[in-house]
Parts: structure tokens; sequence; C-alpha cells
């Protein structure tokens, strides 16, 4: 039983467009491939002991130990490693659900798909479930250190993987309203796509002022401001050394004080309620440790309560009073057995997974205690609290108690007053008082701290009170009302004409005056700028597109590749565009059949949001029927503009456009609106290259659901050319000196026949064909593209690319000649390898109104050649 590959999906996939998160394990069972698990004794019982977890698993017959069941009436191993990678990953505090198993047309080696929460410890399940089951196959039981530690691996990586308490509030809120997320650099999230992102660190806001930050850090600094605007802060002073220590003490008043390091965050270094000189040079030590500055803040104490008011964009959110970790007496247990028993408490965990902290005994805790008079092993009477720490914060060990509703509102004023003092957007201002129902100038309050990036915990999860969406009003705050929060996207698929359909595609969105990010087989694409080089049609190019915030709209090239190992970049599109299915590719990835490609590139369909578009190619039997299966309208393009499809479609109100006699037509309900004659459009080549066609009307399908004029689209269709410069290799006529060559990627038998009805209609001189086929493609393939060149070329030289996929120098080059030879064809052929020289054989043989036509695997190279040897000019149609 081995693992052959692991694919990691992390978006609308092949599998399922709702759940974009998948881990794909291509597994060779081999012994093991014709045996289920009622064959193997013991297997049942061995399974249900190492994880009676298993019993909650429904499966297909969808009630409580349906899984089990099969297993007991027998099932594949493959089916069960499926289900151990869930349980696993549930066990360890994961919430996953969504597997499937397909076998593929390989025997004994099985596809097992299942859900994963973070992609390194969903690999890990994957490797861990084929070794346990393996193990219990072999009759033996799987050890439980083994299994411990796998569990406990698992719970490592998910704890590191982790968002911290308060960023996952923001996240989940953002989720809600469907606004798409993603980890960045240096712990940032970023919401929304392009020009409309906004992004965050923990409850920074890219709109914090980084002032307003600098200055809440500076305790003093912030007493001046706050002080200067009216607002009641405690007397205090800074000091540098520990001899000066008592003379601030006079100044702020005398007893009791308290002791703060200047830039200190998070209650480090704080010691509250300081009597004595020796409290006091304690508590100077601890500041001073605690402050990068070197400088500590000596403060009157305020006897009160402590609360922190939530300010977000102006206004007061939320408000908790909160109290230091701390202990009630029973009479009979000791503080240390009472701090135990709080730990017990399933709401307390480590750091911030749960509502509550556990308390760390520590030697803090014990001078707090010894202040009060207690130890560790003290029994405290009933109802006597014993605090535990100096301060308040929830990462102590506090407690939370919500009093929003109670914050008087002149409290809530001077709040919002203090957090535009100090120039932040969200802000938690700590007041001390004894009545947060009264106006802090009758009870003594004062205003003690101003924090930037303060903790959400406390408000959403409090010990006590109710809780507080407080992510809400940050998300409002990063996309008000009415403000996008991600660009229009066009996603474009299809066998053949991707590249050139987005490019023209694009092309037309420009005519808006739109910066247009866009991702093709020969680059990705900002603007009129080349940013990045290659085949660039898979999800992390989407993302180099999706995140530039530049764009302004994406029109995306979404290959089949891509979306079988990554998923697509993006949860849903504006406009999906499907343009046909046909017989390229099958065999690999598992993928082969037609039936099957098209449900790969269905998923581009599917994805389209509500009340987008989804253009459909109506002349494609697999492609029209995607319509069912999309949530957004559909629209249909055609070349025949008596299509049934077409007639149905518009008498329901349907857009659509199509073909009719030399002019491309635009259809929306009864309205025929016509865009351009055929011959007008250089990319057609004077109308005579039907598909050619058809992607225009594709293109001016989509730019017109997108909202571009029709006279943009006009324009854009006139001044877009099936150039070098424009579209690379797709259908490049030039003109070399007494002859003509026709350069275009086709590299299938569907897009060899599209290059071939152009080829049938030169009738000038000699048809050349330059012609080969990538390696990694059926023989049956390679076969049809010598038989398609066959039938139209005059004479044919047959070259193979320079990454033969695995085949022998010769064997592409031998299967395209068998097809070439089978159609009884009586044109002239042979054979040159190497595509650099086969291209110049062509070019320096060609007779005067010749056409050659070239193939090629890197086209570049071959436009390059072109020059070198003719000086090639675009040909005029």
């Amino acid at each position: 039983m081995e693992i052959l590959r692991i694919l990691t999906l992390t978006g609308p996939n092949y599998w399922s467009v709702e759940r974009p998160h998948l881990i794909v394990l291509r597994l060779d069972l081999g012994a093991w491939a014709g045996v289920n698990t009622v064959e193997i004794p013991g297997f049942h019982g061995r399974l249900t002991r190492l994880l009676p977890g298993l019993e909650s698993h429904y499966c297909i017959p969808g009630h409580w130990g349906g899984f089990l069941e099969e297993v007991a009436q027998g099932t594949s191993l493959a089916h069960v490693v499926e289900h151990i990678a869930l349980e696993l990953q549930y066990i360890a505090g994961m919430d996953v659900s969504f597997s499937r198993t397909h076998w593929t047309s390989t025997a004994g080696v099985a596809l097992v798909v299942f859900e994963y929460e973070q992609a390194e410890a969903g690999r890990l399940a994957g490797r861990a479930a084929v070794r346990l089951v393996k193990t219990l196959a072999q009759g033996e039981d799987y050890p439980l250190e083994e299994l411990i530690a796998d569990l406990g691996e698992l719970r490592q990586m998910r704890a590191e993987a982790a968002l911290g308490p308060s960023t996952e509030a923001i996240v989940r809120e953002c989720e809600r309203r469907g606004i798409p997320w993603q980890e960045r650099a240096l712990g940032m999230i970023q919401f929304g796509y392009g020009c409309y992102q906004r992004r965050i660190q923990a409850t920074q806001t890219d709109r914090t002022s980084i002032l307003g930050v600098e200055l809440a850090g500076d305790k003093e600094g912030t007493k001046r401001m706050l002080a200067e605007a009216g607002i009641p802060i405690p007397r205090g002073t800074v000091i540098r050394r520990e001899e000066d220590l008592v003379s601030a003490i006079q100044t702020v008043g005398g007893y009791p004080v308290v002791l703060k390091p200047l830039d200190g965050n998070h209650g480090r270094g704080i010691t509250l309620d300081i009597h004595t000189l020796e409290q006091a040079q304690v508590a100077y030590d601890l500041a001073m440790a605690a402050s990068r500055a070197g400088r500590v803040i000596v403060e009157r104490f305020h006897r009160g309560h402590d609360h922190r008011i939530l300010v977000v964009n102006g206004q007061v959110v939320a408000v908790a009073q909160r109290v230091p970790a701390h202990v009630t007496g029973d009479g009979n247990h000791t503080i240390a057995e009472l701090v135990a028993q709080v730990n017990r408490d399933p709401q307390r965990g480590d750091g911030h997974d749960n509502v509550l902290t556990k308390i760390i005994w520590d030697e803090t805790t014990e001078s707090v205690l010894s202040q009060q008079g207690y130890q560790p092993g003290t029994v405290l009477r009933r109802g006597e609290v014993a605090y535990l720490k100096r301060t308040a914060n929830l990462s102590t060990g506090g407690t939370a108690v919500d009093c929003t509703d109670e914050i008087h509102p002149e409290n809530a004023w001077l709040a919002v007053r203090a957090a535009a003092a100090v120039g932040l957007d969200i802000a938690g201002i700590d007041v001390v008082t004894t009545d947060i129902r009264q106006p802090l100038r009758r009870t003594d309050g004062v205003v003690v701290e101003v924090n930037a990036a303060p903790g959400f915990r406390m408000h959403y999860r409090p010990s006590e009170g109710l809780a507080r969406n407080v992510a809400a009003p940050v998300v409002d705050a990063l996309f008000p009302p009415g403000v996008p929060h991600r660009v229009p996207i066009i996603a474009i698929t299809g066998t053949n004409g991707k590249t050139t359909t987005t490019r023209l595609t694009a092309h037309l969105v420009k005519q808006m005056g739109k910066v247009v990010g866009f991702t093709t087989t020969d680059g990705t694409y900002v603007g009129e700028h080349l940013v990045e080089p290659g085949d660039n049609t898979g999800p992390q190019s989407a993302r180099l597109v999706l995140n530039d915030p530049l764009v302004e709209v994406a029109v995306l090239e979404s290959a089949r590749g891509g979306i079988l190992r990554s998923g697509l970049a993006f949860r849903e599109c504006d406009v999906g565009v499907v343009l046909n299915v046909a017989a390229d590719h099958l065999g690999s990835y598992d993928i082969d059949t037609l039936e099957e490609m098209a449900k790969v590139k269905g998923v581009v369909a599917e994805v389209v949001r509500p009340g987008g578009t989804v253009v459909l190619n109506a002349d494609d039997e697999r492609v029209a029927p995607m319509a069912e299966r999309s949530r957004g309208r559909a629209a249909y393009f055609s070349l025949r503009a008596d299509h049934p499809l077409i007639a149905s479609h518009r008498r329901r109100g349907g857009l659509a456009a199509v073909y009719d006699q030399g002019d491309l037509w635009l259809y929306q309900g009864e309205w025929t609106l016509r865009i351009l004659r055929a011959a007008e459009v250089p990319l057609t080549l004077g109308g005579r290259v039907p598909f050619m066609i058809a992607n225009a009307l594709a293109a001016s399908l989509a730019a017109f659901a997108l909202g571009v004029t029709l006279d943009q689209i006009r324009q854009g269709l006139r001044s877009f050319t099936a150039s070098a410069h424009q579209t690379p290799g797709r259908m490049n006529l030039l003109s070399v000196g007494a002859f003509h060559v026709l350069v275009d990627y086709a590299h299938n038998p569907h897009g060899y026949a599209a290059v071939a009805d152009f080829v049938r209609s030169w009738h000038e001189g000699l048809r050349i064909g330059v012609i080969g086929g990538p390696g990694d493609r059926r023989d049956e393939d390679l076969v049809e593209l010598g038989a398609i060149a066959g039938r139209v070329f005059d004479w044919v030289i047959i070259k193979e690319d320079d990454d033969r996929r695995g085949r022998d120098l010769g064997e592409v080059a031998e299967l395209i000649r068998a097809g070439l030879t089978q159609v009884g064809s009586a044109c002239r052929w042979e054979m040159v390898l190497d595509e650099t020289t086969a291209i110049r054989t062509a070019l320096s043989k060609a007779p005067a109104g010749s056409l050659v036509v070239i193939f090629p695997e890197k086209v570049q190279r071959a436009l390059e050649l072109i020059r070198a040897d003719g000086h090639g000019l675009p040909a005029q149609p």
C-alpha cells in the first residue's frame, strides 16, 4: 500500500466547489486492492477499539454508525483510509467532515479525498491513516503510542496555525459576509481583492495611525495628550533611577501608588495598590525589567473597578469590567487547591484557546498573596476572596463581566475623545471607577491607559453577561455599506481558445479605462505591463493579480491543470466563460473521459456568483448544459443564428451572441444589436477563421455582462489583432517575403482541426505544415494530429518538442507519421526532429505564394526564427 501522489486543494475544485480545502491521495493498494474489510479477520474489532469515534461517521447509510456497518459488511481499505484521515483530524480539534473515494482506471489505484482545516495537518493525517490501515490489515494492532504521537503532532500543527482570538473574530465576521480573506506577510490578514482590499494585523487596520500606535505605547505621552484634552487621568511622573522613587511618590500625593513601565503592554510589569517603600522597590524592578525605554511611571492609585471600553471608528461598541484572577474560599480547601479546581473548569484553556485562561502559579502569585497576608496553604473562609495577580488581564487568568449597557453616556463620550486624542481607529480605553454607571467626575474615576490593538476576547466571550459582536463594527469600518470588497472577476476556461479569449476580454474591459490584471499561458499582466512571464493559468498567478492593489478588474485564464492540482484561487466570480471541451490531456490526473473533463471545466461555471453571468458555447453539447449547475444567469454564443437553444433562450429574455451572414450580433431578449462585420475584426483574419469568431463572440458577451458598452466593445474588437504582440502564437499570420507564415500554438486534435479550417481556404500556393505534439498526450491523440495534417497540407515536416515528457526520441514523430499515412494522403513528408531545424527547413524551402503553418512548442522561439530568417511582418487579412 503506497501513496503515489498528494495534492493539496485550496479552492473550488473538481470534487467540490463548496469544500475548497481538500487533500487528494493517489493511493496504490497493491496486494490489498481486491481485499475488503470483511475478509481480514478481526479488522473491525481492532479498528473500533483504536478509534471508537468512527461510530459517529454516517457515510452512505446516512445514520449514526453507518460507516462501521459498511466495515462490518465489507468495504475497501481505501474507504477506511478516507474515514480515518477525517477522524484523526477531528480528534485533534479540527472541524472536518467531507470525504470521497474514487477508483481510477489504473487497477488497484484509488483517489482518497478528504477535507482539511490546516494543510500540513491534512497531509499528515493522510499519511498516518495509510500507516494505520496497513498495520490493521496485516492483522496487527496499531501501537497506541504511535497514535498518541500522531494526534499530538496534529494538535501542535493546529495550534501553530491558529489565528489569534481577536483576528479570528474579525475573520469569521468577514466569512459570514462573503468577504474573502487570506494570510499575508508579518501576520497580516488581507480581506477582499485588488484595489478594494483591506488589511489588518490583530486589531490594527491599514488605517490605524502609526503615530497613534507609538503614542499609545508611550504612557506618559498619552497622559499628556489626555490631560490637554480635559480627560481625567491619575497624577503621575516618570523616573529613570530607583533613588528618585521616594520623591516621585511624594510628587503624586503619597501612597497608595501604581508603578508600571513607560512603554509596557498586556499588563506586563504593572503593580497596583502599593502602600510601602519596600513594595515600591520590588515593583520598580518589575517595571524596569519590562520597559524597553528604561523608564518607569509612578502614578497615584485610584480605587475602583478596572473597566475596558472598546472604541471602534468613533463609537463605543463594548464595555467590560475586568477582575484579576482570584479564588473564593469554601472553608475547606487551601488557596493552592482552589486554584487547581478553578483550572479544571472546561472553560479555561492554555493561552487564548478558550473563554478563560488557566491561572499560572508563579512568583507574582505568591507576592500578591503575601501582600494580602495569605500563603498557598491558607484555607479561606467561605466567601472570602484572594486575588492572585496584580492586573486584570484575561491572559493571566482574569475574568470579564460585560457591562456595555450600563456605561454612563458621559463616560462613553470621554472614551471616544480619548481614542481620538491619541489618534486610533480601534482603541481599548482602560478606566478605573467605582461605578461605570456614574460620570467619572462624580466617582473620582480616571482614564489610566489607551491601548492600541486591544484584545476582543473579553467582549465576544465574556465570563459573565452578554457576548458582543465587536468584530462587526470593525468590518463595517473596513467595508462601509455600498463599498465593494473585491474587484470584478472574469474567469475563462476551455480546451482551446482560452488565451486568445482572455487577452481579448481584457482588452475590451480596458476600453472602460480600468486597470485590468490578467493571466495567460504566456504571462501575467497588470495593465499594459508583463509582471511575470510563463504559463500562468493556475491559482498562484491568479492570486498575484487578485492581490495587486492597482487592479480594478481581473480576467483570469483558468486551465484544467490548476483546477485539478490546486483548485481555483477564488470562491466565486462575476462572469465565468466556458469555450469548449475537447480531447486534450485525457489520462492526466486520472481524467480519462470527455465527461470527466467537462466536469473539470464546469467548475468555472459553478462558481459564478448569484446575479453573475455564465457564458457558454451553445454549439458544444458538453458545455451548454453547464447552465443547470451555475448560480448565474446563462448567456450563450453560437456560430449558428438558427440554433434552437439560442431561440428558446431569447424567448425567455436571455442574453446571447451569434454569428449570422458575416455579422456579429448581440441578442438581449427581443432586442437585436449588431456588433460588427466579422471582416472588421482583425482577430478573425477577415472573417475567415470560425473559431476566432467564436472567441470574439464569447469575449464580447463577457465584457457586455460586466458593463462594457457596445461602443466600447466595437472599439476593442477593431483594435485587437492576431499579432505576435497581442496574441503571441494564436493565429499569427506573418508576411515573409514571397510567402506567408501562420504560427499557432494548437497542440491537440481539436486545435489542429480549427486551424485546418483556415488552411483549407488558402488557395495561393503550397500548404506546408511544421507539426508536432506534446509527449504526454495519448497515442491516439498523436495519431489524430497526423491524420488531420495529412488532409490539409501538401508537405509536412514532423518535429518533436525539446521536452519529450517521458517519450523516447522519435516516438511522438512516429505516431504522427502513422496518422499521416493512414489517411492515404498524397502529401509529401519528412522527419526533422529538432524544432529549430524543422522551422528553418520550411522557411528556406517554401516557394513563393506558399503558406507555412508552424505548430511550435515554444512560441517566442518560433517567432524569433521567423524574424531572423524572413523578417516576418504582420499580414493584412
